[in-house]
């Protein structure tokens, strides 16, 4: 399928490209930021946002893209169960991370190293399953088609939980329900902690000319 002739750019590729990068940025920030006898709380501020921001993608990604992969991909359904699986041991890891943050017993005997050794495994495989996702749905939709992707991907990561849930259904009606269900308790616990949630990463619309990009204040262009 083409492209938007204007820019040449995947939107939906680009958007998943960037969301990597910035949660990647994000987890090398946290991972320096470790709490210290004398400062206990210091990392919360740098992990926090990781957490959220990772679990938000996660979340959005299974309520997104999976589907479209099941219903245009072959082995879809496959596929699904796979992303599903990893999905899970990525959050699990973030669970034992948010454990060992705020100092639960049962992660006590844990390094911080194979905490986050684990965390940046789980997540790049994350990587490598959105990335051929995304690629294989490049062969059998349009350009437009990804782009409408990439929009949904971003308005749905802002309405997901905001927490990692492991063991919550990710797929079909069950799925939804229960995402719903957890954004109600995680925003209520986010407001009581005062936790910062970031923005999720928007996509660059490839339909905007230079003009348009100037006019929203969102220029995107090639320097």
């Amino acid at each position: 399928m083409n492209d938007s002739p204007e820019t040449g750019v995947d939107v939906l590729a680009d958007t998943i490209v960037q969301t990597h990068a910035v949660l990647h940025a994000r987890m090398r920030s946290a991972e320096a930021c470790r709490p210290t006898p004398d400062a206990p709380r210091a990392a919360y501020g740098a992990t926090d946002p990781f957490l959220a921001s990772t679990s938000r993608h996660v979340a959005a990604a299974n309520a997104i893209l999976v589907p479209a992969a099941r219903r245009r991909l072959g082995e879809g359904h496959r596929r699904a169960h796979e992303f599903a699986r990893q999905s899970r041991r990525l959050e699990v890891a973030l669970v034992d991370l948010k454990a060992k943050l705020y100092g639960s017993t049962y992660a006590v005997r844990r390094t911080w190293t194979s905490i986050w050794g684990r965390v940046e495994d789980e997540l790049a495989r994350m990587r490598t399953l959105e990335l051929q996702l995304v690629d294989d749905l490049a062969a059998t939709t349009s350009a437009h088609e990804r782009e409408e992707l990439a929009e949904r991907l971003y308005r749905c990561e802002r309405r997901v939980p905001t927490r990692p849930h492991p063991y919550l259904p990710h797929h079909g009606v069950t799925g939804r329900v229960a995402r719903r269900v957890a954004l109600r308790v995680d925003r209520f616990w986010d407001t009581a902690e005062g936790r910062m949630v970031p923005e999720p990463v928007r996509p660059r619309r490839a339909r905007d000319g230079r003009l348009a990009q100037y006019l929203l204040a969102d220029p995107h262009l090639p320097g």
